[in-house]
């Protein structure tokens, strides 16, 4: 059993450092970071998602492709969300629920991006 365990943890762990790796990609290729910012750590407008449960975060991301949204304001993820597929969903909300990029230095982004999608 030991050796299984031990013959099992690195492609776990290679198929998690995998994943991350998908997600930050995926946060930059479909724009994330111009509203949500480089940190993913929100701005004036718009939420932080560094640090967010991943259940949460896969949740929203569903709800979006799925057309749902609260707010008029959320209502802008929509079109974001609705191209991604199950895998991407899970890739993005393990990015941002592991966020580990300059975690030491960390804090939210301060500037100011966009009007609200007024």
């Amino acid at each position: 059993m030991l050796r299984f365990m031990m013959f099992l943890m690195p492609i776990l762990l290679f198929g998690a450092v995998d994943t991350y790796k998908m997600g930050k990609n995926l946060y930059f290729e479909k724009g994330c970071s111009g509203c949500h910012g480089i940190s993913a750590g929100g701005t004036n407008q718009y939420p932080p998602l560094a640090y967010r449960r991943k259940p949460f975060l896969t949740s929203k991301l569903k709800d979006y492709r799925a057309k749902k949204s609260t707010t008029q304001q959320s209502q802008i993820m929509i079109p974001f969300a609705m191209g991604l597929s199950d895998k991407e969903i899970d890739a993005l909300s393990t990015f941002l629920s592991d966020y580990h990029e300059n975690k030491s230095n960390y804090k939210p982004d301060s500037s100011t991006r966009g009007d609200g999608g007024s």
